[in-house]
């Protein structure tokens, strides 16, 4: 699919509207789609691909079928899948069984808004990634409006009470708890942090899904903390 156009978000957004039902078939498509954005930059074949957080191992599987050397570093094994589990390193991404600059591309995909300190996360993902290297991190803003994850749009009346109203209609627990395993993240301040640091430049700043002018709605503030839905960042790891 080409990206960015209007039959790339639709068909994105139909898949994540099924996510819960078929998850194969969302990650599936969403993993070609993460591919084919790094490799804007650069082949994959024979390249080292860490995939930090990537949970049943779509993204994984798919930098393996495009030849790279990839594995897979989850810190929770509930939410790595029965196939993948051989392969799979339990990890926590704050501090990575790696040596420094082990990968030619460090990818984490929708996990930053997941852990409670974002820039050691992503001093981390530097740190392993050669000098030269890529670093693809992408994340669901907390005013997105999938920023409540499966209690959204309602937790922009509260988080507790949009959790409250998910597990009543839905008779169950929520995943997600605000402060616990879901944090508030804006793109504002992920921007200006990132352009802060020595150790990283930025390729790429954009909207991962926007069907047009994907680069131009990070860069306007306050409208980008709703409109951006989920910033993706390119970065290259400095020598």
């Amino acid at each position: 699919m080409k990206d960015p156009s209007f039959r790339r978000s639709a068909a994105l957004f139909r898949a994540f509207l099924r996510e819960q039902g078929d998850p194969a078939t969302a990650y599936t498509l969403l993993a070609r789609d993460a591919a084919d954005q790094v490799e804007r930059h650069g082949p994959l074949r024979d390249k080292v691909v860490v995939d930090i957080g990537g949970g049943d191992g779509y993204f994984t599987r798919e930098f393996r079928r495009r030849g790279a050397q990839s594995y897979l570093f989850e810190p929770d094994p509930a939410e790595i899948g029965p196939g993948q589990r051989a392969d799979t390193v339990v990890a926590d991404g704050y501090l990575l069984p790696l040596a420094d600059g082990a990968a030619d591309v460090c990818f984490s995909s929708n996990v930053l808004e997941h852990v409670a300190d974002p820039h050691t996360f992503l001093s981390e993902m530097a740190r392993v990634t050669r000098p030269g290297g890529l670093i693809y991190v992408s994340f669901t803003n907390w005013l997105s409006p999938w920023g409540g994850h499966e209690w959204a749009p309602w937790h922009y009346l509260g988080a507790e009470r949009a959790r409250g109203r998910y597990e009543r209609r839905t008779g169950g627990p929520a995943k997600h708890r605000l402060g616990e395993n879901l944090f508030k993240i804006g793109v504002g301040e992920t921007l200006d942090h990132v352009r802060s640091r020595s150790d990283v430049t930025i390729v790429s700043a954009r909207s991962r899904y926007w069907p047009v002018l994907p680069q131009l709605v990070p860069r306007i503030p306050v409208l980008r903390e709703f409109a951006t839905w989920n910033l993706l960042l390119i970065l290259r790891r400095c020598s």
